[in-house]
């Protein structure tokens, strides 16, 4: 059996097929009408060219610090022995200490500091020197006296350490006239001691009969105590006294 011949398709459109094209899914959106959304805005070409990219590190933010300088202990040593009076030592640091500084190790204040402290000791010891040479110059230990010295004031009464010595010419109240000086051994003893002590009178009319005769003339004895005895003293010293102080020598 055959179909009658149809009609022929336009030129313009494919030939039917088969099957009529699928509905469209329910609820689909139809497709937009031409022209209902406007045309994308013009945006005009960049007038320069974007900047470099970063690079992958930053800018070095610095260099490191120096490390700080260790402890200038010369200065240091310095210091302390000028504070102290060890003279020699300060100075010798002293100086070691500022050619450290001068190198930027630190310390130059404390250098000088100890230095200056040094001078300062320097000039108390040269005028304590001073000072005794000239104004204590007569100030003797009580055990290295002899018979013929003078003392410008006798000593004050209990343990005597030093005396005070001037020439027989001159004005003073004492006169040394014997020394004489006890066996060694444990200390004897009070009794012993005042043996010597008797002896005082005796030795001074050896000394000067005039003097012995004085009524003026007093005498007055230095001897050991149990504390000096151990330090080694043995001298019993005889010394003629007068109220007023005199001048000239009581042995003719």
């Amino acid at each position: 059996m055959t179909t009658p011949p149809g009609y022929p398709p336009p030129p313009d459109q494919p030939p039917p097929g088969p099957y009529p094209p699928p509905p469209p899914p329910s609820g689909a959106y139809p497709p937009p009408p031409p022209g209902a959304y406007p045309a994308p805005p013009y945006y005009p070409p960049p007038q320069g060219q974007y900047p470099p990219p970063p690079g992958p590190y930053g800018p070095p933010q610095g260099q490191y610090a120096p490390p700080a300088p260790g402890t200038n202990w010369w200065a240091v040593i310095s210091l302390i022995f000028g504070v102290l009076g060890g003279v020699l030592i300060s100075v010798v640091c002293g100086i070691v200490g500022l050619n450290r500084a001068k190198k930027g190790q630190g310390g130059r204040g404390m250098a000088i500091a100890g230095l200056v402290l040094s001078g300062l000791w320097i000039l108390a010891i040269v005028a304590l020197v001073i000072f005794l040479v000239i104004f204590d110059k007569g100030t003797v230990s009580a055990t290295d006296v002899k018979a013929g010295d003078c003392l410008k004031e006798l000593p004050a009464s209990g343990l005597v350490i030093t005396v005070d010595t001037a020439p027989c010419g001159e004005p003073h109240t004492g006169e040394i006239f014997s020394v004489m000086t006890m066996p060694d051994g444990d200390f004897p003893g009070q009794f012993a001691i005042e043996e010597y002590q008797n002896k005082c009178a005796p030795e001074l009319a050896k000394y000067s009969p005039e003097a012995a005769e004085d009524p003026d003339v007093g005498l007055f004895v230095l001897y050991p105590s149990e504390d000096s005895w151990g330090q080694g003293d043995r001298f019993v010293t005889c010394i003629a006294t007068t109220e007023l102080p005199r001048t000239g020598a009581l042995k003719k």
